[in-house]
């Protein structure tokens, strides 16, 4: 779980801000508090990297629309929904809309703590394959237009025969062209060479 995490928590009960910012300090979290939807959308240009925890019911935005509110401004932090009513249809209306959780109280310290945690996890995980695609992205845009219709050929699995006859290329301009390839992608394989596509998601189906 990332150190430098904030947990966001976003209620209109004063009481429960404050029960919530206490059994997260105390398990060693930053947290900050909003006392509404709207005032958490008003701050979310200087948000740190975290999670939020936001209560359902509240007046104004409630955690739903807040919820999809936050995805259409792109903002990719997981939210955990929190709410007093045993309602399964809520429940699955949340977890489509992209909640990371859906705790119903009372609840149970440990297990909020535990949804936060797998919630930072996910977050820290999904941050790290973002910057990995954004500095394959950037190695793919070093390529030259005959060097990728080559990387193409080889990530479709054929052979340097095969790909120098489709671009009327001599087999040995194709090696010299993978080399290339190998080389300002930094792979050390062909197989390096195929994971770093799957990451940045240029080959087919990926």
């Amino acid at each position: 779980m990332p150190t430098s995490a904030v947990v966001h928590v976003i209620d209109d009960d004063e009481a429960v801000r404050h029960s919530l910012a206490f059994v997260l300090a105390t398990a060693g979290l930053a947290v900050r508090v909003y006392e509404s939807g709207s005032a958490f959308l008003a701050a979310r240009e200087t948000l740190q990297p975290g999670c939020i925890v936001s209560d359902v019911r509240m007046p104004g935005i409630d955690g739903l629309q807040l919820l999809r509110k936050l995805r259409e401004l792109g903002v990719n932090l997981p939210v955990i929904i929190i709410t007093g009513h045993a309602d399964v249809p809520l429940a699955v209306e949340a977890m489509k809309a992209g909640a990371a959780d859906f705790i119903e109280k009372p609840f149970d310290d440990e297990v909020l703590l535990h949804a936060i945690r797998i919630a930072l996890d996910g977050y820290e995980a999904a941050s790290d394959r973002r910057a990995e695609r954004v500095e394959i992205s950037a190695k793919l845009d070093q390529l030259s237009p005959r060097e990728r219709e080559v990387l193409d050929g080889l990530l479709a699995g054929y052979p340097n025969k095969t790909i120098a006859y489709d671009l009327k290329l001599s087999p040995r301009t194709v090696e010299v062209h993978r080399a290339n390839i190998m080389a300002k992608m930094g792979a050390g394989s062909l197989s390096s060479l195929v994971r770093m596509a799957l990451t940045a998601k240029v080959l087919p189906g990926a």
